[in-house]
């Protein structure tokens, strides 16, 4: 759940343009929406043609925008695709009203949604942004066309020992303890962890990549609000796994509408890869995509496969929704 700041894998090292101190790969964009009391950083690719359907990115906790990169590339003759940094990540600033929670955070992208006038989107989330989409897609039918989940943070009654440390920020007073402890690690060494943590296979990263990581750590670690987002998103999705009722993450993933795929990772450290079989179970018709080199961002590690998968999805909803048209 933890991805501060993932690289990418890349075959071959790209100069990578600069806007202001924020990375962007080639062909993209940044721009601010400024909600009363809502302003978030949204990544986009401006479309190759006319009239393609639109898409929104939702990244995991610690994570921003720029984790959708390499997908939005692969997709940009598919979608209109837009990411965005969710309040208190990457470039955009904490929420106003320190709403940390799962259902805060949907709350937000739902704003920035209506305010934009996208809907239906084809709706992606990684990790927290999974559990995010999920609970927008459950409440908000009308925005979401289909939904895309990679690793989604979904209640797990036996949590994988690898991912305990990020459960733990959300112990009421663990951060400053674990600022005290880790205070002598470099931002190469907390890049390292991350992403021997994130990544099925850490070694595929290019230097280009880790170095870009690199400095977005040390740019993350100086803000001042970086360890109240990070600790009271961890609380967020802590609390959202112990909600039950109609507002349980469960419960909602089965009043979920849109057609889903769902992409597991084999060698995922933090969302188990036993889940995929209960959200296959709960999400009505969703598709399953199992890749079993792949750790907790295979839109990242593997860009080229979920890619594929989530054109089979678009073709397959697309002529579903004309058959029923005739």
């Amino acid at each position: 759940m933890s991805s501060t700041e993932l690289p990418g894998v890349r075959s071959t090292v790209e100069p990578t343009p600069q806007v202001g101190a924020a990375r962007v790969a080639e062909g993209e964009q940044l721009r601010t929406v400024a909600l009363p009391g809502l302003e978030m950083n949204v990544r986009f690719r401006p479309p190759t043609r006319e009239g393609l359907p639109p898409a929104l990115f939702v990244h995991g906790l610690g994570g921003s925008s720029q984790n959708w990169s390499e997908l939005m590339e692969r997709l940009a003759d598919s979608v209109d695709g837009e990411a965005v940094d969710l309040p208190g990540f990457g470039w955009s600033p904490p929420p106003a009203d320190r709403d940390y929670s799962v259902t805060g955070l949907a709350r937000a992208v739902i704003r920035h949604l209506d305010a934009a006038g996208r809907g239906p989107v084809h709706l992606f989330g990684n990790s927290l942004g999974g559990a995010v989409s999920t609970r927008v897609a459950a409440v908000r039918p009308d925005l979401v066309r289909t939904l895309t989940l990679v690793s989604p943070a979904l209640p797990e009654l036996r949590v994988q020992w690898s991912a305990v440390p990020t459960a733990l920020l959300a112990v009421p007073g663990a951060a400053p303890l674990l600022v005290r402890l880790t205070r002598g690690l470099s931002a190469e060494q907390r890049t390292l962890g991350v992403t021997g943590l994130c990544y099925g296979d850490p070694s595929r990263v290019t230097e280009d990549g880790f170095r870009a990581a690199v400095e977005e750590m040390r740019r993350r670690m100086e803000l001042p609000y970086f360890w109240e987002a990070m600790t009271r998103s961890s609380r967020g999705i802590v609390d959202a796994y112990t909600l039950g009722g109609q507002h349980g993450l469960w419960r909602q993933a089965g009043r979920v509408l849109a057609p889903t795929l769902l992409v597991y990772g084999g060698r995922d450290q933090l969302v188990s890869y036993r889940m995929a079989r209960r959200a296959a179970a709960a999400f009505r018709g969703s598709r399953l995509l199992s890749l079993p080199e792949a750790g907790h961002v295979a839109m990242m590690e593997y860009p080229e496969v979920v890619a594929a998968a989530f054109r089979e999805l678009l073709h397959d909803t697309d002529r579903n929704t004309e058959d029923s048209k005739g």
